[in-house]
C-alpha cells in the first residue's frame, strides 16, 4: 500500500502475478515522486539535445545559467530560474548545452544565484525534454540530485566572516569614526604592483573555477579566455570600479593598481560603465542584460551588488589624502565632483542584499595571500560597514 510518507511493506502470497504486477506499480509510483530522479540510466548531454519530445533522465555538468538562445552566464547569476548543463565542465559552446528549466520548487536548492558553488557540479535532471528560451532544453523537472544520489546542501547566503588570525586585532571593540581609523591603518599596509602587473594577477584572482583557462568577466559573468586581454571587441580589459576620474589617480601604482577594486570585465561593457556613480534604474546594458544604465548612474547585476559596495567601501577606508593620492570619499549624490563615488545609501543596501560570496572571500585571501598582503574588511566582517558609513 502506497502512502503519502513513502511505502508500506506488504508481504505477497508466494508466485501470485497478483502481487507481482502490485510491486510493479508501486516501483512506477515511486520513480515518478516529486524531487526524485529515477533509477534508470541519464542520457548524456549530446543525447538529449538529439531526443527532444521525450520525458528522459539527464545527466550533465553544470555550465552556467542560460539569459538568452545563445547566452550563458558562469557568474553574476541574475535569478535561479534555469542553468545550462554540458557533457564537459569547461563547456562553452552554447550549441552543445542543454537548457534546464528550474522551477519554483526547486530553486532554494537547485538555482545558480542562490547556489553559485554547484557550477562545475555533474548532477542528474529528470523532465521533458523540449524547447527553452528557444533552445534544446529540459523543462518542467521531476528530480534533481547530484550524480552519485547525494544532494548539495546549499551555499549559506551570509557566509560566517573570515578573520585572519589577529589582522584586526588593532580595530576590536572600536566604532564609526575610530574604526574608520583603525581600519586605514590596518590595510595602508600593502605591496604596490604596476599596472601592468594587474594583467596577470587579475587571471590569478578572477579565474573561472570552472575553467582555469578563463577569467569569469565581472558585471556580465561571462567566462572568458585569460588570453583574449586587451582593448578591443570581444576582449576584457581593466575595470576600475572606482573610477580613475573619481579622484584623479590615473593608473599609477597604488589607487590606480589596487586589486581590490580592479576587475576583469567585458570592453564594450566597461566603456558603457565609464566614470558613473552607482545607482538604480535605466535602461539594459548591450553585453550585460542583468546590468541597467542612463546618464548618470550605472546598476550591476544582482549577484554582484554587494561585491560593488565592498570594493567602493574598502577605497574609501584605505585612501584618505596619504601615498601622495586623494582622499577618497564614498558620498550619497550621482555625478559628483572629485574625489566622491556614490550613492553610499543605496551601496549599503546592496551591501545587505548580497552578502560576500565564497567566490569574493577567496579572491580576498589570493589577494592578501599572493599580491598585496592586505584584506578587505568589509569582506571579512561585513558588519562594520553600517557603523563606518551608516
Amino acid at each position: 500500500m502506497l502512502g503519502l510518507g513513502g511505502v508500506t511493506t506488504v508481504r505477497p502470497a508466494p508466485r501470485r502475478a497478483g502481487w507481482i504486477g502490485l510491486t510493479i506499480v508501486i516501483t512506477v509510483i515511486v520513480a515518478a515522486l516529486p524531487g526524485r530522479v529515477g533509477a534508470v540510466t541519464p542520457l548524456t548531454v549530446a543525447q538529449a539535445i538529439s531526443q527532444q519530445g521525450s520525458a528522459q533522465t539527464v545527466r550533465g555538468y553544470v555550465v552556467g545559467q542560460p539569459t538568452a538562445s545563445s547566452t550563458v552566464v558562469r557568474s553574476g547569476f541574475p535569478n535561479d530560474y534555469a542553468i545550462a548543463l554540458a557533457d564537459a565542465p569547461g563547456e562553452t559552446d552554447t550549441a552543445d548545452m542543454l537548457y534546464v528549466q528550474v522551477s519554483s520548487a526547486y530553486r532554494s536548492a537547485w538555482g545558480l544565484r542562490t547556489n553559485p558553488d554547484l557550477l562545475g557540479d555533474r548532477i542528474d535532471v529528470s523532465g521533458s525534454l523540449g524547447p527553452y528560451f528557444s533552445h534544446p532544453g529540459l523543462t518542467s523537472p521531476t528530480g534533481f540530485a547530484v550524480a552519485g544520489g547525494t544532494t548539495p546542501d546549499p551555499e549559506p547566503t551570509n557566509p560566517t566572516p573570515t578573520d585572519p588570525g589577529d589582522y584586526y586585532a588593532d580595530a576590536s571593540g572600536l566604532s564609526g569614526a575610530a574604526l574608520e581609523s583603525a581600519l586605514h591603518d590596518i590595510i595602508s599596509t600593502q605591496t604596490k604592483i604596476s599596472y601592468d602587473a594587474v594583467w596577470d594577477a587579475l587571471k590569478v584572482t578572477d579565474q573561472d573555477p570552472g575553467n582555469s583557462a578563463n577569467v569569469l568577466l565581472f558585471y556580465s559573468g561571462q567566462s572568458r579566455s585569460k588570453s583574449a586581454n586587451g582593448g578591443s571587441v570581444g576582449q576584457w580589459n581593466r575595470e576600475h570600479v572606482w573610477p580613475q576620474s573619481h579622484g584623479s589617480f590615473g593608473t599609477s601604482t597604488g589607487p590606480g593598481t589596487d586589486l581590490h577594486h580592479l576587475r576583469p570585465t567585458d570592453v564594450q561593457v566597461n566603456s558603457t560603465r565609464g566614470n558613473k556613480d552607482f545607482d538604480e534604474g535605466g535602461s539594459t546594458v548591450s553585453g550585460c542584460s542583468a546590468c541597467l544604465t542612463d546618464g548618470d548612474s550605472f546598476e550591476p547585476p544582482d549577484a554582484v551588488k554587494g561585491d560593488v559596495a565592498r570594493m567602493v567601501m574598502y577605497m574609501s577606508v584605505r585612501y584618505e589624502g596619504g601615498d601622495g593620492f586623494a582622499d577618497l570619499e564614498a558620498n550619497d549624490q550621482v555625478n559628483g565632483s572629485t574625489p566622491y563615488l556614490g550613492r553610499i545609501s543605496v551601496l549599503l543596501d546592496w551591501h545587505a542584499q548580497d552578502p560576500p560570496s565564497a567566490f569574493e572571500q577567496r579572491r580576498n585571501d589570493v589577494i592578501d595571500d599572493q599580491f598585496q598582503g592586505n584584506r578587505n574588511p568589509f569582506i571579512d566582517h561585513p558588519e562594520w560597514a553600517a557603523s563606518v558609513f551608516g
